[in-house]
């Protein structure tokens, strides 16, 4: 049995990257960063970080000494079995595609420990950024600092892209045995939690009941509830819903 993170870790270096090449200072002009966030741009074929910016600001790591290891290794450890094996299979999902690739994408929330030993609480949006011949080349990390997010032990986390709805089918399916909850199954429980009725809600999405229910019921195994509002309780006390 691989360990958790193998397969993403063995896919990238602790090379930094060189901030004073043409490419480099391109995207310093071009890509928009945000107040207090995080960018990286990790290159496969050159196996090694190709732009970093933001990070002395959030982490305390200097853009010239942050790499794609360091960036794993420093996930705060509740977060980090869970954070682990996302990164491995939505990088497996990603990279079994061939088309529309810079259009996938994932976010979930966690910590990473900065420099100095604290928290910091994160949304994570990892995507592709280039591509050839059908293979990812290229991908982007925005680490954006959210001090309004309320992080309990459900780990929080949602896919994007052409297969959206196979993407995290395949992750629900991975990353069952983890305290974990993605977007849709949590736009699901928010209608749950207003009173709405599965068939009410399948009108909602635009989908049969059975899908609903295919969102909701395996819910009561993973948290170890007996009812709805059981579930409903259970979200609330663990911040899935505001």
């Amino acid at each position: 049995m691989s360990k958790q993170g193998e397969f993403s870790k063995s896919r990238i270096t602790a090379i930094p990257a060189d901030l004073s090449s043409e490419r480099a200072k391109t995207f310093k002009t071009t890509i928009q960063r945000f107040p207090e966030e995080a960018i990286y741009i990790y290159s496969f074929k050159e196996n090694r970080m190709i732009y970093a910016d933001g990070w002395e600001e959030i982490l305390g790591y200097k853009d010239n000494e942050i790499n794609m290891l360091t960036i794993v290794s420093i996930t705060s450890p509740e977060y980090a079995p869970f954070s682990y094996e996302l990164n491995d299979k939505a990088l497996m999902f990603i990279l079994s595609k061939t088309v529309n690739l810079e259009k996938y994408s994932f976010t979930i929330e966690l910590k990473k420990i900065h420099k100095n030993g604290t928290h910091i609480p994160l949304i994570v949006r990892v995507g592709v950024f280039g591509s050839e011949n059908g293979r990812v080349t290229e991908i982007i990390g925005r680490n954006q600092v959210n001090h309004s997010i309320a992080l309990g032990k459900v780990m929080r986390y949602a896919a994007y892209g052409p297969d959206k709805t196979e993407f995290e089918d395949e992750l629900n399916k991975e990353l069952f045995k983890h305290f974990a909850i993605s977007d849709k199954e949590k736009e699901a429980l928010a209608y749950v939690a207003k009173g709405y009725s599965f068939k009410e809600i399948a009108h909602q999405f635009g989908v049969s009941q059975s899908a609903i229910e295919k969102r909701i019921l395996p819910l009561y195994k993973r948290f170890d509830v007996k009812s709805l509002s059981h579930l409903v309780t259970f979200a609330y006390e663990n911040h899935i819903l505001p």
